[in-house]
């Protein structure tokens, strides 16, 4: 199955600065910004356009139990994962499993826009966190 780079997830302490850095630095545009306190997200979101590459900046919301609050105590802010598109996630599941790839089940879910994702197990991956989504529901997809 084709796979297409949909996003890199950047962790960091302060979204409002990280914000400012992306627009008037990298010359972003801010497309969306919410805050999930899902189990397994607990993160305040902006999602940055930058001549159609997109960014997530990640902020934890709660220090105690959020991922991406974890990540940042063990290895500092930056990226925390890569987004890859694929055209059907539940195809992809299948042939991550026959190819051995164990995917993390419990980070399965659907996000606000629609965005079907699931991370793959790091100690598959030569420990890069790895997300594989799709967009079943949309065609034009944030």
């Amino acid at each position: 199955m084709e796979k297409e780079l949909d996003h890199l997830g950047i962790a960091v302490r302060n979204l409002e600065e990280s914000i400012v850095f992306y627009q008037q630095i990298l010359g972003g545009t801010l497309i969306d910004r919410y805050r999930s306190e899902a189990i397994g997200v607990e993160s305040e979101i902006a999602i940055m356009d930058i001549k159609g590459a997109r960014t997530e900046l990640l902020m934890p919301t709660n220090n105690a139990t959020s991922p991406i609050a974890r990540f940042i105590k063990q290895k500092g802010k930056g990226v925390h994962h890569i987004a890859y598109r694929v055209a059907n996630l539940d195809e992809a599941i299948i042939e991550l499993n026959e190819q051995g790839i164990r995917v993390m089940e419990d980070t399965r879910r659907t996000n606000k826009h629609g965005r079907r994702l699931i991370y793959l197990n790091p100690a598959d991956t030569e420990g890069t966190i790895i997300e594989f989504c799709d967009y079943p529901e949309k065609e034009n997809q944030v």
